[in-house]
């Protein structure tokens, strides 16, 4: 499913080479049209695809998985293994493939032997998501290529609205899940400015110091690996919203497979476009920096996993944590940026999240007609 050509660093793959005068006189569609065509025409097969496959139950429930496997894992990188990425440009990208993808099967395995075949750590046991799709709408399997495009456009969306709206059977099961998130955010806001008040002198610091010392790397293999394994906690149920509740062994090999290619794909990419969203941050391309990014993070993920099962947004909490991070280093003076930086930043990330999450609530109405029904009263 790739996306974008890689270039030789193995990055996400950019618009081509100007040529010069020439591209100044094309129209800007024409123009845009001519540098995404590899990826509209791939989308545009999938969506063909999805309207020739979703009246097969069967075979459309491992279709809607395949693709949202890639696409929710693709845009939601950028809050858990997007750190990893920007930081370890150095190397190798089959060995942070191998380490992340490892840590994904045994991740998901404890869930299917712990809980009888379930691999969302009892999320899609939850109130309103317990009862596995029987058959699909065109827009329930094609819900998932959407979330590519809108990745193409790094667009931050919270995966779990948009393709766990589009399965709901009740409307107050989507309702636990916004204001768990909202909460999420608030939390994540205040504890990023406590914290970075805290240490952002210190980070400066450390970090001006120049080359890290060999004990970073290790520590931040360690809090990313962690956090890539709370963030499956949380949003396997993403993913798995297609396929019954109770895999069997072969289902969880498929399941396993398809999500590991996938991560060696997004890997030999270096990452979806979106990644920029993440590296445009201060400092965040520095190991320390991104290290104590992801501790904190996985930190509030692990406690919101304990407290209830109830599926949340963990790009809200992201973008939270985030923004609660420029601000406080701009109040401490320890970014370039200043104040204005800061803000921008902040309210770039909130648009983002908050178009993405009306384009959700839009596919969810037109997909869900239970959701419909209860949340417009029809």
């Amino acid at each position: 499913m790739s996306v974008a050509a890689p270039t030789g660093d193995k990055t996400a793959g950019g618009p081509p080479p100007s040529s010069g005068v020439l591209d100044k006189e094309r129209p800007g569609f024409l123009q845009f049209f001519l540098e995404e065509k590899v990826f509209l025409g791939i989308i545009a097969s999938l969506l063909i695809a999805a309207g020739l496959i979703y009246p097969y139950a069967g075979i459309a429930r491992w279709f809607g998985f395949a693709i949202a496997a890639y696409s929710a894992v693709g845009n939601d990188s950028i809050q858990t293994i997007g750190t990893f990425i920007a930081s370890n440009r150095d190397k190798p990208w089959w060995l942070l493939w191998l380490f992340i993808g490892g840590l994904f099967v045994a991740t998901v395995t404890y869930s299917w032997v712990t809980y009888d075949g379930d691999v969302s750590y009892q999320r899609l046991a939850a109130k309103g998501f317990a009862e596995a799709p029987q058959s699909f709408t065109y827009l329930q399997v094609a819900a998932p290529i959407f979330l590519i495009i809108l990745t193409r456009m790094r667009m931050p969306v919270s995966t779990t609205f948009l393709l766990l709206s589009c399965f709901a059977t009740e409307v107050s099961g989507i309702g636990s899940v916004i204001k768990k998130s909202l909460i999420g955010y608030v939390i994540a806001f205040v504890l990023a400015i406590v914290v970075w008040m805290a240490v952002s002198k210190v980070m400066q610091r450390v970090t001006s110091k120049g080359k890290h010392h060999s004990g970073w790397r290790v520590f931040q293999w360690i809090t990313s690996g962690a956090l890539w394994s709370v963030w499956i906690m949380q949003d396997a149920a993403n993913i798995a919203v297609y396929l019954d509740r109770s895999l069997a062994l072969m289902e969880l090999l498929a399941f396993v497979g398809v999500v590991f290619i996938g991560l060696g794909l997004l890997f030999y990419l270096g990452g979806e476009r979106i990644q920029q969203v993440v590296e445009e941050k201060s400092d965040i391309k520095d190991v320390r920096s991104a290290t104590v990014v992801d501790l904190v993070y996985a930190v509030i993920l692990y406690v919101f996993k304990i407290w209830s099962n109830v599926p949340m947004s963990t790009t809200w909490v992201f973008v939270g944590l985030l923004a609660g991070r420029e601000l406080a280093m701009a109040f401490r003076g320890t970014t370039e940026e200043g104040w204005r930086g800061a803000l921008k930043l902040m309210t770039s990330d909130l648009w983002r999240v908050s178009l993405g999450f009306l384009i959700s609530l839009a596919l969810a109405l037109a997909v869900n007609e239970t959701f419909r029904r209860g949340l417009l009263g029809f």
